[in-house]
């Protein structure tokens, strides 16, 4: 079966998932130029995992079928072709970097770019301490897509390893002072995440930095600290203010 033939088979099975309510309801909230179909996460993410299973595609097949979902302009069908390189953990390698960068350009939502960072780019960069390199770079594009993307694939290594942290808050100072919304809100998620395993770590790096933090970033940075440090910590954000 060719990919084109593949990506059909997928959209026609996505499509039967389909009401028109939700549809125009994600299209406003995501201000979308996309067709949506209103299937639902939990419903994509299982037809898509099953298609995956009968299908049996092997990595370059994968990835053919990824590019061909995403080049249709649909929503559901590029979050299909994330759920496809997702399938592909333990396959995809620094090598494949270059590929998420350009979905991640191309994405222009919160809903397709954070897959990619926390799911994709995050799997291999938990596997391949030797990725790092791109996300250095990934932190200085003038894109904020990629920046957040740059922030995000921080959340999978450190759940396996807080010891990594140190990369995570060279890239969150970098940008810690930007105004942009899906910036503060990445460096607080990954601050929250981080604070369920290494909250010493979380207080450390916040305390000195409070001056500089938004209330977005801060607020989320202490929601699984200790009651007494996250209490003491808004205080001084707030006497800053």
């Amino acid at each position: 079966m060719d990919v084109a033939t593949l990506t059909d088979l997928l959209a026609t099975r996505l499509a039967r998932h389909g009401a028109p309510e939700p549809a125009e309801g994600e299209k406003r909230y995501l201000k979308s130029a996309l067709t949506h179909l209103g299937v639902g996460m939990p419903t994509l993410r299982r037809t898509t995992r099953a298609f995956l299973r009968e299908q049996r595609l092997d990595l370059p097949t994968r990835l053919a079928l990824a590019e061909d979902l995403w080049r249709r302009p649909v929503h559901e069908l590029r979050r299909a072709a994330v759920e496809v390189l997702v399938g592909a953990e333990g396959e995809l390698t620094p090598q494949h970097l270059p590929l998420i960068e350009r979905l991640v350009r191309e994405a222009g939502t919160w809903a397709l770019v954070d897959p990619l960072a926390t799911d994709v780019s995050g799997a291999i960069a938990a596997a391949h301490p030797e990725a790092r390199s791109t996300f250095d770079h990934w932190i200085a594009d003038d894109s904020f897509w990629i920046r957040r993307a740059a922030l995000l694939a921080h959340l999978r290594p450190l759940r396996d390893d807080p010891d990594r942290f140190d990369h995570f808050a060279a890239h969150a100072d970098r940008v810690l002072d930007e105004r942009e919304f899906f910036i503060r809100k990445a460096i607080g998620w990954v601050l929250r995440e981080t604070g369920k395993r290494a909250p010493q770590r979380v207080i450390e790096w916040l305390e000195p930095r409070i001056p500089r933090v938004s209330g977005v970033t801060i607020r989320e940075a202490v929601k699984y600290l200790p009651a007494s440090d996250a209490d003491r910590l808004m205080r001084a954000y707030r006497t800053t203010r």
